[in-house]
């Protein structure tokens, strides 16, 4: 999974620290930054309500799985 927030786009309204408050916050200049370590788990349906909440489209989310989960994906779709 990848979480990506584009501060530039940013216009503060708050939305992500609503939805996901330990994983997003404002800085000083009211923009978004991500507070969470990198390996942290976090709450997957918290981060998928802060991206579609986002006014500014500055939040996306990417889910990668891992190759042995999409054979699995794989084998129950031809199975």
């Amino acid at each position: 999974m990848e979480i990506k927030a584009q501060r530039g786009r940013c216009i503060g309204s708050g939305m992500c620290v609503h939805a996901a408050p330990g994983l997003f916050d404002h800085d000083e200049d009211g923009r978004v930054q991500l507070v969470t370590e990198r390996d942290s788990p976090v709450d997957i349906d918290a981060v998928r309500e802060a991206v579609a909440l986002c006014p500014s489209r500055a939040l996306s989310l990417s889910e990668h799985r891992a190759p042995d989960e999409v054979r699995k994906r794989i084998d129950l779709i031809a199975g």
